[in-house]
């Protein structure tokens, strides 16, 4: 039987319901303003095969003479896994190799890192509901953080598989304020919010790419899937990029990392390996450059606030 007292709540309760659907989380605080960097950066990556070994290769390509980075590196890997030492990561040895490779606690500690770039597995609500995705990223930047105050710490902003049953692009303009910045970081925000996580949105650049590429306005890409791999037999995988794929990532890392315009970087680049990556044309290299700029330059939590006000240099 049900109380008199539960009864008498529930008018209440049905009071609240339209407040409850327009609630919304509360404000992250601003990031501070940050000065571009006046030489190559030394940048350590955190996390998994969307990071991989030839985008962070690339961005080396890309950045000043001097440029210097490290990894540690699983397939499918979360944040977790990394920090705890009883849990495995998935291809862990074929994913970690000098001299790239550096062991990610002794490092990130260490404060010989200008750059810490951390991303979470895929899927991200996964990781935040049962790999307590938020609380090991503020570890992780904790750290860094400790390691020594010239370190910045990033978040790595990625995408979800091409056949998502919500939809490819809904997930990712969905996901990265409530999902991304509130749920993942906002806590490390909250608590740092002098040196904050800023954002590296890939996942919001690839976005934009693809939609430019399906209205015809990069040349030599057609649609979204141009940026994907595919296996020896033609089949799409709809998670991991390609070199065009990673091309466009290491633009977005080195816009946001150097907080310089990406345009007239070089667009021919090799893998890790040195065998020579695919590229764009010269034409459809300057297209993307641009719309890499745009979509920075439109994210606050870029910490790319002089450039914006300077007009972008687009």
């Amino acid at each position: 039987m049900i109380s008199r007292r539960v009864l008498l709540a529930v008018p209440a309760l049905l009071a609240l319901w339209p407040l409850a659907r327009w609630w919304r989380p509360r404000a992250l605080p601003p990031v501070p303003v940050l000065a571009p960097p006046q030489g190559p950066l030394r940048v350590y990556h955190l996390g998994h095969s969307l990071v991989g070994p030839d985008m962070p290769h690339m961005l080396a390509q890309l950045a000043p003479q001097g440029h210097r980075w490290n990894s540690q590196l699983g397939s499918g890997t979360n944040l977790k896994q990394h920090w705890e030492p009883d849990l495995a990561i998935l291809d862990f040895e074929t994913s970690n190799q000098p001299p790239a490779f550096r062991a990610a606690r002794e490092a990130i500690g260490s404060g010989d890192y200008d750059a810490v770039v951390l991303t979470e597995m895929v899927e991200l609500r996964d990781a935040i509901r049962y790999f307590d995705g938020a609380e090991y990223f503020h570890r992780w930047a904790s750290l860094a953080r400790a390691g020594a105050a010239k370190t910045r710490v990033y978040l790595y902003e990625t995408w979800h598989h091409l056949n998502d049953p919500e939809g490819w692009d809904s997930r990712i303009a969905s996901d990265l304020n409530r999902l991304w910045l509130q749920q993942l970081t906002g806590t490390d925000s909250r608590a740092a919010p002098d040196r904050p996580a800023y954002l590296i949105p890939a996942g919001q650049v690839m976005a934009a790419v693809a939609r430019a590429a399906k209205a015809g306005e990069i040349d030599g890409l057609n649609a979204r899937e141009d940026l994907f791999a595919r296996s020896e037999t033609g089949a799409l995988d709809t998670i991991h990029i390609n070199d065009l794929g990673a091309y466009v990532v290491a633009l977005t890392h080195f816009a946001v990392l150097y907080q310089r315009a990406p345009l007239g970087l070089p667009h021919q680049l090799s893998r890790a390996d040195g065998s020579a990556a695919q590229s764009l044309s010269a034409t459809a290299a300057e297209q993307v450059q641009r719309i890499v700029w745009q979509v920075v330059l439109a994210q606050p939590r870029t910490g790319l606030a002089l450039a914006a006000q300077a007009g972008g240099g687009a």
